[in-house]
Parts: C-alpha cells; structure tokens; sequence
C-alpha cells in the first residue's frame, strides 16, 4: 500500500457520506438531490443536451435521459429542437423548473456552509487549490499508458 492509498480512500469515503447527508437532507424537504444538480446544471453552464449532460456527470446516456423525462414530466425542463442538428433537442428550465431549484437552493447552501464551515477561509483557499490541482492533473493521467 502506497501513502497515497488512505488519502484516496478517506476522499473517496468524504464524498459518499457527503453525498448522502445531502440526499437525506433534501429528501427530508421534498427534495432531490439529483434533481436540483441537474437543474443548476442546466441553468448554470452552457450544457444543454442530454449526451453533454451525461458525460459532465460521467453517467450512462441512458440515466440522463430518464432523469430529464421526469422533470420534464414534472413541468421542470422542456426538450425543443435544436436549430443546428435536426436529430438533437435541447434542454431548457421552465419557470417552474426555476422555482424548484430556487426553493431547494437555501437548504442547498446552508449544508455546504455546516459541512465545510468547519474550515477556516485560508483552509477553504488550500482544499480549493489541492482539488483543482488533483483535477488538472486527472486531464494528463492515462493509468493504460503509464503500464
């Protein structure tokens, strides 16, 4: 085992238990959230088929395509076609779709703010600085190269 090793881990394990405080927490509020990520998704970068989507959040096609049939079923999203490829359609927030996400949005913040409020500012800096710096990195690592 490399030194390298319990630091992944406990990463990998950080993730998985913030992960589900969030989703219990929204849970306990109506929420999801799946859903609120994928609406701010939506309403925050410029991703707006569902192909971009899926390969922003490394999932299957498939996954992004039934989650967005169902907020379009709840009046959250609507597909219209896009005018550069007859094949493809673009996802848009409704209004309602907006609404949703600006209730869920408060809660949203006040978890982050209690989960990383442990931290001072400079602390905030240094993780923010060593995440980036692990993710600029994972664009030059090709573990099948490196054998």
């Amino acid at each position: 085992m490399t030194q390298l090793e319990p630091l992944f881990a406990e990463f990998v394990m950080l993730y998985l238990r913030v992960t589900r405080l969030f989703n219990r927490r929204m849970a306990e509020q109506g929420a999801s959230l799946a859903r609120t990520r994928l609406l701010l998704a939506l309403q925050r970068t410029k991703l707006k088929r569902s192909t971009e989507l899926a390969e922003f959040y490394a999932l299957a096609p498939r996954t992004i395509t039934e989650a967005i049939d169902g907020l379009e079923r709840e009046g959250l999203v609507e597909r219209k076609p896009d005018p550069n490829d007859r094949r493809a359609k673009l996802i848009t927030v409704t209004p309602e779709g907006e609404c949703a996400a600006k209730r869920t949005e408060p809660l949203r913040l006040a978890m982050i703010e209690q989960y990383f409020g442990v931290l001072e500012p400079e602390e905030c800096e240094q993780l923010l600085y060593l995440l980036k710096k692990i993710g600029d990195n994972l664009e030059d690592c090709d573990p099948i190269k490196e054998r």
